[in-house]
């Protein structure tokens, strides 16, 4: 149990720093208050060294006073000549009914006595119609002298608003709070946790999932319950109609078929790589991941001129009449070429990962290959299966690139969201149908953490195998061999349609040969391509970090909030784009984190969205690491920082070059909800492809799509040679 002790001490403590806190705040406040007080009180004084004298002239200078002075309103009075007293002149209609209610007060009759002697006045206390909701206002009186300056002859009566500076007072009012909040968080880890670390760990991850998670999908939301600013369930109801529903259910179809083809493709080639001895591994695992490194309607785009209606194999070299790519069937292709290098990535980690030593025991006892393989290599691999299968079955439902250019009469969900926010400019609507999607996601999200956690995966228990057993004999060898060479072939063709499209002067139409696609792509996209590569790489490595560090916690440790942090983190890979871009707008265009039209924006885009992958990759293969070789090392005297870098990294290493990996090309190629955030400063490769290809400027696309190839697979080679290990990554096959 806490102590009585600590509670005492945490709450003195908190004490003493919350009154540390507001004294911090009042005087920054009280400066900051008198600074722009005198700023606005010598505009005022200045504009009214301006007021003409020609009585016809008043309305129109009065006028301007609101565009001189942000926020605020005048009156202007002249002294008679035979009382010697103010009499208004000119002015605002809400400026006069203010004076009316407050001519009569001891600061409007000091102020005026002020001026009477060419003395500036400023009210005591602010003051406030109801009536016009004109908030609190600063009252200010400047004298206008006569040509001689010795002499008043007029008076100015301004009431201003706060304006920006209100903005700035309650920008400062958060941060202290936030201030305070966080050091009663980190003060209380420190006092209460056994594992300091690990708590600072956990209240991290919290603080980002709450900011950059919760706190963007709260505001989209609530957008769906507003219509004209007014509470209203007209958004839902349209969402929940039969139309939409309709179109959900074709989100699910094409998901769930996706899912289960680009799943069985990716554990194949991941089985070739990792559990046989053919060669070329390399070559294999690098073709492999191509789809996954390009921009998603580069695919979609081959596959309409190679297929399509006019397409150059359909039409002609088949000469096809009733052939249609579009549909079901041709997003089913697309997708599946597209998303099974997801599955192929986590399964060749997870697979890397089996300790060997139990297939070779079960094979001393004479057990055949297959069972070997049925009854010990498939259940241990089945939790980065799973995994794989979530992951492609989300990425599939917030797809919009792809069904947005070959969907046909199918409908999915992502596209119809799509076009209620790009179409119709219903950014609620298009926030709801997005927000639909999370429902089946959510369900397989649950289904497969429930299989799971249910069953016992260990097989790295502190005596790792150097080599791998052959569990595929020779006909089974040459069967995979094969399908694995025609399913290259064809993603090899698909991306020498790109190539070839950079040397053709108009694909479909003119395939005159020619090499000026290449010089206006790179001078129209050195701008977008710059960009791209720097913030990309900023983006990875934090977001690699940050995965393996979730994983270790959710794996290792049991803690209040596990779950709700668990789904937390994984619902950026739930989410489309377009929901994350309206979110990300809603949530990050005002204090204290305005950040839209930044770089900040992009790359936070870039870590949340892609950090499930890397997270999924990191628990299938901690799953496989016995907890007792950690715990030795912390009975040793190991903090937990040293058993992470010293234990953990290097037995997941696999997984950690995947997530970066994954991070890295994801955002290189990312569309959806990058398309909302970028700026006039901060520009997108895709976008650019995208912009491109929409305007049938193709073999401007396809350069600019092959460099963005180029580019990735050059940052993987270095990637890789930066990490290697070959005595912890590298394993052999024996035969």
């Amino acid at each position: 149990m806490i102590g009585r002790k600590k509670w005492i001490k945490l709450i003195v403590v908190t004490l003493l720093f919350a009154v540390l806190d507001f004294w911090i705040y009042s005087s920054l406040i009280g400066s900051f208050r008198s600074l722009t007080e005198k700023a606005k009180f010598k505009e005022i004084t200045l504009f009214a060294k301006t007021a003409p004298q020609d009585a016809g002239a008043l309305d129109p200078w009065i006028q301007e006073l609101p565009q001189t002075i942000d926020g605020s309103r005048g009156l202007y009075f002249t002294v008679s000549p035979d009382t010697g007293d103010f009499v208004l002149a000119s002015g605002d209609p809400v400026a006069k009914a203010l004076w009316e209610k407050l001519k009569d007060t001891e600061d409007f009759k000091k102020g005026f006595e002020s001026v009477y002697y060419l003395e500036p006045y400023a009210g005591k206390q602010p003051v406030q119609d109801k009536t016009e909701n004109t908030g609190a206002l600063k009252v200010f009186f400047a004298p206008v002298p006569d040509e001689n300056g010795s002499d008043v002859r007029g008076a100015l009566l301004v009431f201003s608003s706060k304006g920006a500076a209100a903005d700035f007072e309650s920008l400062l009012r958060n941060l202290c709070i936030i201030a305070l909040l966080l050091f009663v968080v980190i003060y209380s880890v420190a006092l209460f946790s056994r594992d300091p670390v690990t708590g600072y760990g956990i209240v991290l991850l919290f603080g980002i999932a709450v900011t950059f998670i919760a706190y963007p999908m709260v505001e989209a939301f609530r957008l769906t319950f507003i219509k004209d600013g007014l509470f209203s369930l007209d958004i839902w109801k349209v969402t929940l109609s039969s139309r939409y529903l309709v179109a959900l259910w074709g989100s699910m179809r094409l998901g769930i078929i996706t899912a289960s083809i680009s799943t069985l493709i990716g554990f194949l080639f991941a089985f070739v790589t990792e559990r046989t001895s053919i060669r070329g591994k390399k070559v294999i695992s690098t073709l492999a991941t191509m789809p996954v490194i390009s921009p998603p309607f580069s695919l979609t785009l081959s596959i309409i001129l190679l297929f399509g209606n006019n397409g150059l194999i359909t039409k002609q070299l088949l000469g096809l009449q009733n052939f249609t790519i579009y549909g079901l069937g041709g997003l089913v292709l697309v997708q599946t070429i597209g998303m099974f290098p997801i599955a192929f990535l986590t399964l060749s980690s997870v697979l890397k990962s089996i300790d060997s030593t139990v297939e070779d025991a079960a094979m001393d006892l004479n057990a055949g290959r297959f069972h070997t393989f049925w009854t010990i290599t498939l259940p241990l691999a089945m939790p980065g299966i799973l995994s794989a299968w979530l992951l492609v079955f989300t990425n599939s439902l917030a797809d919009f690139a792809n069904p947005l250019l070959l969907s046909g009469s199918y409908k999915v969900l992502s596209v119809e969201a799509y076009i209620e926010v790009t179409g119709r400019n219903n950014l609620g609507g298009g926030a709801a149908l997005s927000l639909l999607l999370l429902l089946p996601t959510l369900t397989a999200f649950f289904t497969q953490r429930y299989w799971v956690n249910r069953k016992s995966f260990v097989t790295v228990t502190g005596k790792p195998s150097v080599r791998l057993t052959e569990l595929a004999s020779k006909p089974v060898r040459v069967a995979l061999t094969a399908f694995v060479v025609v399913s290259l072939g064809f993603i090899i063709a698909l991306y020498g349609t790109i190539v070839a499209g950079c040397f053709v002067k108009n694909w479909g139409i003119d395939y005159t040969f020619t090499t000026a696609n290449i010089g206006e792509a790179l001078s129209r996209g050195w701008q977008a391509i710059r960009d791209t590569v720097t913030l990309a790489s900023i983006a990875t490595p934090i977001a690699g970090i940050i995965a393996m560090a979730a994983a270790l916690i959710l794996v290792r440790r049991s803690f209040i909030g596990k779950r709700i942090l668990e789904i937390l983190l994984m619902t950026p890979f739930a989410v489309p784009g377009t929901l994350v871009g309206i979110a990300y707008i809603l949530a990050f265009n005002k204090p204290p984190l305005l950040l839209v039209g930044t770089a900040a924006i992009i790359v936070i885009n870039y870590i949340i969205r892609e950090l499930p992958v890397g997270m999924e990759t990191g628990i299938a293969s901690l799953r496989q690491i016995d907890p007792a070789i950690e715990e030795a090392a912390q009975d040793l005297g190991a903090d937990m920082p040293t058993v992470f870098k010293t234990i953990v990294l290097p037995l997941i290493r696999p997984a950690f070059i995947s997530s970066m990996s994954y991070t890295f090309v994801r955002s290189m190629t990312a569309v959806s909800a990058v398309i909302f955030l970028i700026s006039a400063r901060w520009y997108h490769l895709t976008v650019q492809i995208y912009n491109f290809s929409e305007n049938l400027r193709f073999g401007l696309a396809s350069v600019l799509a092959t460099t963005l190839i180029l580019i990735v697979l050059a940052a993987f080679g270095i990637m890789r040679l930066l990490v290697r290990d070959q005595g912890l990554t590298e394993k052999t096959v024996s035969q």
